[in-house]
């Protein structure tokens, strides 16, 4: 059967290719040769054309394609009071079949009281929802795991915050403003990314935060704690999911394997309404951990992959599914990329075409397999 709300059978996850005039807009201002009226006027003529694009291919979800943001997550974190940027940069290896290649965005540091006081991305949000004439407007936020697995202890300032806890408090409190805002909005579609709940499945992930300090076995469920308490007084109308891949940056990642670490907590306890899962390789292990999902909640799979261009086969895509049901009712099951096109604007290895004819095949596999 169709789903009439998010998740849809045929969706996505947020970000999408920029087009090469925006991107070039974005050095002119930095270089003083535009003003930022100018980059704003360009980045609302190719929102229009993107979420048309969207709406041709079938979808029934519609982002900005993330167009106003350098990065999927940093952007709005800076945004929150009482976190800035630090001097050092953070240095993220990411792996790719030709070696790696290196992130390196700028460091954060909690340098004052956490909080909120307006939506993030709310005026985004507002041209986006003018602007979409049949698919519902989706926004995508970073969730709060983000903000501590970026930085951790270190990053917080032991004389604003010596509890741990009252910086958590006030996290998700803001969090909380900020989900009450955007539904005061309109929005009936929020995303949290969360890359933190799928890294540690890794490994080495649990060990880099082990030699941080942090208790890397419970780390997750520390982590679904409080993403509850920033949704526990949401509105009714809001739907919310949360994606988790292993990393994205110039179709490189940095973690790999399956759910099974997170998996019984992730699904048991996280109170969304669906989970958009990585799902286009070998990296992300096997189907199985999907036996944890509860009924009532939508698990969206993600198994077109956003890292490289060529077009997935839709026999193939209906095998993959098929094979997922065996451990989730197919009723709860949805079909996406596996990632964004474009986690930070760099974008990744595939072309605007391929992009197009991937959420084209996405619609055509979800119709032929849902109705």
């Amino acid at each position: 059967m169709p789903r009439t709300s998010p998740p849809f059978r045929a969706d996505h996850v947020g970000s999408l290719l920029r087009p090469q005039r925006l991107l070039d807009a974005r050095d002119d201002l930095n270089a003083d040769r535009i003003s930022a009226d100018e980059l704003r006027a360009m980045e609302d003529e190719a929102i229009r054309d993107v979420v048309r694009m969207q709406e041709e291919a079938g979808l029934r979800s519609a982002t900005d394609g993330e167009f106003r943001r350098a990065s999927w997550h940093m952007d709005f974190i800076y945004e929150l009071d009482g976190i800035s940027k630090a001097e050092d940069d953070l240095v993220v290896h990411f792996e790719n079949p030709d070696g790696g290649i290196d992130f390196t965005p700028a460091a954060l540091k909690v340098d004052g009281r956490i909080g909120l006081e307006r939506p993030t991305f709310g005026e985004h949000f507002r041209f986006l929802s003018e602007t979409v004439t049949s698919a519902t407007p989706k926004l995508t936020i970073p969730s709060p795991s983000m903000v501590h697995y970026r930085g951790g202890a270190a990053a917080i300032d032991p004389e604003v915050y010596p509890d741990p806890d009252e910086f958590w408090s006030d996290l998700t409190a803001a969090y909380a403003n900020q989900v009450r805002m955007v539904s005061e909005l309109g929005c009936t579609y929020l995303q949290f990314d969360d890359t933190s709940l799928a890294y540690l499945n890794d490994p080495k992930q649990r060990e880099m935060m082990s030699e941080r300090g942090e208790d890397a076995e419970h780390l997750h469920e520390r982590y679904i704690r409080h993403i509850n308490e920033a949704l526990a007084d949401r509105p009714d109308q809001i739907a919310i999911t949360t994606h988790m891949c292993r990393g994205n940056f110039r179709s490189s990642w940095v973690a790999e394997g399956g759910y099974d670490f997170v998996a019984e907590a992730l699904f048991g306890q996280l109170e969304v309404d669906g989970f958009f899962l990585e799902y286009d390789d070998a990296r992300s292990g096997g189907f199985e951990p999907l036996r944890f999902v509860p009924k009532g909640k939508q698990v969206v799979l993600g198994l077109v992959t956003t890292k490289r261009g060529e077009l997935e086969d839709a026999d193939a895509l209906k095998r993959r599914i098929e094979e997922a049901s065996r451990f989730v009712d197919i009723d709860q099951l949805c079909l996406s990329p596996q990632c964004g096109f474009s986690s930070t604007a760099e974008g990744n290895l595939v072309s605007y075409e391929q992009e197009v004819a991937k959420l084209g095949r996405i619609v055509e596999v979800a119709e032929e397999v849902w109705g």
